[in-house]
């Protein structure tokens, strides 16, 4: 089974992963921009713990896995950078505290860090394809979202996608199906939480 067919096996979880309401606004320019910020802090937050889930990957990998999960380390590493500078420019507080769903994500990860390396890795695909179709799916974005929107879809990004699923297809025959099932659900749960935590009001700071 091919990581690419997991999205249409699992249709639903996906479209709550990558469709929701959250989305939709920035498409359309609705969402408050308090709930865009608030999201902001939090990725913040989770891009620093996937870097520390891809390191931990990557000193593990396969030869045939090291060139991306090297690549996609070095990639997080630049992202972080890039949101401390837009924190710098548009005045924006990425060092909040973690919030709840945000505080669950890490401890997926921490779970997902100690599976064997073929689910971790199907596990990565899923987050990055997740990330991917989110902002696709919000293309091009409202005016005051336009620029982080073309910012996540860039199609160096697709390819980097592309690569962990070739890698992680590589891996599939050593993982069992129904464990990389429960991490892909797993994974897109998450996911839906993480964009309902900036969209409800309660949650924004």
């Amino acid at each position: 089974m091919a990581v690419a067919d997991l999205p249409e096996q699992h249709a639903p979880a996906w479209a709550q992963a990558t469709r929701h309401p959250f989305l939709a606004a920035v498409r359309d320019g609705t969402l408050p921009e308090a709930a865009f910020r608030s999201w902001l802090a939090q990725d913040y937050c989770f891009v620093a713990d996937l870097l520390a889930f891809q390191a931990g990957l990557l000193a593990r990998a396969p030869r045939y896995a090291q060139q991306p999960l090297a690549a996609g380390a070095s990639a997080l590493v630049d992202e972080l950078t890039w949101f401390e500078q837009q924190a710098g420019t548009r005045g924006l507080n990425i060092r909040a505290e973690p919030l709840p769903a945000t505080l669950a994500y890490r401890r997926l990860l921490d779970r997902l860090a100690a599976e064997d390396f073929p689910v971790a890795l199907a596990a990565l695909w899923t987050i990055e394809r997740a990330y991917l179709d989110a902002w696709s799916f919000a293309a091009p974005g409202a005016g005051p979202y336009r620029e982080f929107v073309a910012h996540w879809t860039v199609p160096e990004f697709a390819g980097y996608v592309a690569a962990l699923a070739s890698a992680a297809d590589q891996a599939a025959g050593l993982a069992s199906g129904t464990d990389v099932d429960d991490a892909f659900l797993a994974v897109a749960a998450a996911e839906a939480d993480f964009w309902q935590m900036a969209w409800q009001p309660d949650d924004a700071p």
